[in-house]
């Protein structure tokens, strides 16, 4: 390890401790106090030299749950603080909860930073969940982004998309040189596309843990995190009787059942256009916020759901307000109410809102983007609600008895809004992390996370 990494890492982590110990003692605290119920293994993995390598880690252990979207096919800025900021509330609290509690002197720094470089070693495990339902292209930051249009992918889930046919960008790579892209990480695109296989969720990949090897020497942080892919690659991978197929089944018996799901989410079911798992089309589309749906009861009795996809704008980047990404796709049809309430997803494929499919992760922490600027409070009220009311048996009984799902509300960790990393010179948090030249600056920038205590 380099002088640069250490001086990296230990600015970083004193940073840390300075300004994040109210957070770091909660998560100790929630760590002394966590009691496991002989809970069932978790599988997850790695992409090593383009390959997948699965590990299995014991169920009973503090799982806290970061994050990288299938958006983009590179690291952003944003996606590498959220990766760093859970190594350190891993190690920080695997070590102050085997140590005590205490403030921490120059000795504990010099031994946690040598931990930083080591994989997991402690009760607490940190992993990301990478959400594969989402658009190739949700914030207008890939720069394969022409040929996920022309090739009719623009509306598809990630999980389903395909490389064949898909390009770079040259004038998107032009125009967002050093702000959104470098030449560095097209270059390694280019090679990663030429041997993704036609999944483009391994290349994606790929792409980020071929990053993340290099930034662990950088920051001089082990931040090869194992990941999870959610939710359809595990609604695709497990049987009928599984834990989101029975979410999806159970949510969609009847109107009292779609009713006590809309009141997780806050919502009325005075319209009841909020789809709570969203049919794809035949054509492949899947894009939640491309769809537009209605469920249909008689009294009781829920009898169909109807959807319709329609072009839509998705989100634009922070560099460029006006470029917008687009999600095209035009089809109308109807999903009978049996194909849900006795759902099968090789039957009838759709993606789940978050806070159903969330109750699948072993997390017991999350760590959050921004929560109250860049995150949405309504999402993680919803999270909550729903456990709230699943631990109590209000709703949905059985799911941590039958399934082993996590019913109790995880410990709500975020990044501070007004202290997260941005590109040093545009001040965009979309910015590729190889458009940072001096990564001294990010480092510079410090690491404040804070415990959401009030949620619901």
């Amino acid at each position: 390890m380099n002088r640069m990494s250490d001086d990296f890492c230990r600015v970083i982590l004193e940073d840390f401790l300075r300004n994040s110990w109210a957070p770091i003692k909660t998560l100790v605290d929630a760590v002394n106090a966590f009691k496991p119920e002989n809970r069932r293994p978790v599988q997850l993995y790695k992409f090593a030299d383009g390959r997948r390598a699965d590990e299995t880690f014991d169920g009973n252990r503090f799982f806290l749950r970061a994050s990288v979207e299938y958006a983009n096919p590179h690291l952003t800025v944003e996606e590498v603080q959220g990766i760093v900021g859970a190594k350190l509330l891993e190690v920080c609290g695997n070590y102050f909860s085997q140590n005590g509690l205490r403030q921490p002197d120059g000795g504990d720094v010099v031994r946690l930073c040598e931990l930083l470089k080591k994989p997991s070693e402690g009760k607490i495990v940190s992993f990301l969940l990478n959400t594969d339902d989402v658009e190739p292209d949700r914030y207008s930051i890939n720069p394969l982004k022409t040929s996920i249009v022309e090739s009719g992918q623009s509306a598809l889930p990630a999980a389903n998309v395909k490389t064949a046919g898909l390009a770079l960008d040259l004038k998107f790579a032009d125009k967002y040189e050093g702000k959104l892209i470098c030449s560095g990480e097209i270059d390694l695109m280019l090679d990663k596309l030429a041997g993704s296989g036609g999944s483009y969720l391994d290349f994606v990949d790929s792409v980020k843990y071929t990053q993340l090897k290099r930034y662990s020497d950088v920051f001089g942080m082990e931040l090869f995190l194992p990941a999870l892919r959610m939710p359809l690659t595990t609604l695709q991978d497990e049987a009928k009787n599984g834990l989101l197929h029975h979410i999806i089944s159970e949510t969609h018996q009847s109107y009292d059942s779609v009713r006590q799901a809309y009141e997780c989410m806050g919502r009325s079911m005075s319209n009841r256009t909020t789809l709570l798992t969203i049919p794809h089309s035949d054509k492949g589309y899947g894009s939640k916020r491309a769809a537009r749906g209605k469920l249909y009861f008689n009294e009781t009795r829920f009898e169909k759901m109807n959807v319709r996809y329609v072009n839509t704008p998705l989100y634009p980047n922070d560099v460029d307000k006006e470029d917008v990404s687009v999600a095209k796709c035009e089809d109308n049809f109807t999903v009978p109410a049996q194909k849900l309430s006795d759902y099968a997803y090789i039957e009838t494929p759709s993606s789940p809102q978050f806070f159903l499919y969330s109750l699948g992760s072993p997390e017991d922490a999350a760590l959050w983007h921004g929560v109250g600027v860049f995150g949405a409070t309504q999402l993680l009220q919803s999270y909550t609600t729903v456990r709230t009311i699943c631990r109590d048996a209000k709703f949905m009984a059985g799911l941590k008895e039958n399934y082993g799902a996590r019913v109790d509300a995880p410990l709500h960790l975020n990044l501070t809004p007004a202290s997260q990393w941005v590109h040093p010179v545009y001040r965009n948090i979309d910015a590729s992390i190889g458009c940072v030249k001096a990564l001294g600056d990010l480092a510079r920038m410090g690491m404040k996370i804070e415990h959401l205590a009030s949620i619901v």
